[in-house]
């Protein structure tokens, strides 16, 4: 089958190890299944692994990829969770031995994937599968942020720091269809524009002061934006952080977190029961995932390239046989 593979790691010139081609077909076994791909879509983690990031030189050559969707081998359109683990406390994201897709097995940019069955989500039927593609990170991850970790009812006010990518992206649709005030930050003049365009209701410079403190930041950016994150937050307001781009140790500013009583909280991905309620989510509000671009597989590097020069807002989605 045609797949998308990373051959060798490189932190300087990581589209060196993208290899497009021909691999064996997967051949799954003990509770796992394989689902034809029609969609998947590339995330940060999919750059970052050929940078050398989170990937054993051992597991190499790996078929890249953590999202899509596709068809089962019963004939069901469905969304694969990507997240594979054992559950602990009912939440396999708890589990530390957890992996994702294309880290310890194949991933979903190639013709077909095996997966656990008990990973596979029912796809509604007025999703497409390419928006029903870049629900299983980002999407996922924002859903879980927002609706879980946050802690917010509607009409709360959120900074979403680093508008244009995937996470944030959903940050700014979910925020807005949930009732929450979605406030953005970015350098580029362009993003901050797309992100109201998107639905956020003000958009500012990055460490911009902002008209009032904020209940609650979603944090993906770290060390650069995290003295702003705390200075944004009401007494009693939180972070939820999922990622730090930017560096993963800024000053941690303690006597700031205790005197004003606020709240750190660490997300990850979500679990395979919150990509269901999130699908049937944007089967019920007509909210879609803001598509940057839709690429056949086979023009796979031309995707990677775009995110690599920061040039993506939203999410890129490759397609892969079908109709």
């Amino acid at each position: 089958m045609f797949a998308v593979t990373c051959t060798r790691t490189d932190a300087d010139n990581p589209l060196a190890g993208l290899t497009l081609g021909e691999v064996p077909d997967p051949a799954p076994s003990g509770g796992w299944t394989t689902v034809s791909v029609r969609a998947a879509a590339l995330n940060h983690h999919d750059l970052w692994t050929l940078k050398g990031v989170g990937i054993r030189q051992d597991r190499l050559p790996i078929v890249l990829g953590c999202d899509a969707a596709g068809v089962d081998e019963d004939g069901n359109e469905v969304i694969v969770h990507s997240v594979i683990g054992t559950p602990v406390h009912g939440d396999e994201t708890l589990d530390p031995r957890r992996s994702l897709l294309s880290e310890v097995h194949d991933g979903t940019f190639a013709e077909k994937v095996a997966v656990p069955r008990a990973n596979l989500v029912p796809k509604p039927a007025a999703l497409s599968f390419e928006h029903a593609a870049c629900l299983p990170t980002a999407w996922l991850t924002a859903y879980r942020m927002l609706f879980d970790k946050a802690g917010l009812e509607p009409g709360s006010t959120v900074l979403v720091q680093g508008a244009g990518g995937g996470v944030a992206t959903a940050l700014i649709a979910l925020g807005r269809a949930g009732g929450y005030r979605v406030w953005v930050t970015s350098r580029s003049e362009d993003k901050r524009a797309k992100a109201l365009e998107l639905g956020a209701d003000q958009a500012f410079e990055p460490g911009a002061r902002l008209p009032e403190r904020v209940d609650a930041v979603m944090e993906t950016v770290g060390e650069a934006t995290w003295a702003h994150s705390l200075k944004s937050l009401r007494p009693g307001g939180r972070i939820v952080v999922c990622g730090a781009t930017s560096g993963a140790v800024p000053p941690a500013d303690l006597a700031r977190v205790y005197f004003l009583q606020l709240s750190v909280i660490g997300s990850t991905m979500g679990t395979r029961e919150q990509l269901g309620r999130l699908a049937v989510l944007l089967g019920q509000t007509g909210v879609r995932p803001l598509v940057d671009r839709v690429l056949p597989l086979t023009e796979a590097a031309e995707g990677f390239a775009a995110m690599r020069r920061g040039e993506v807002f939203g999410k890129v989605v490759f397609t892969v046989g079908g109709e």
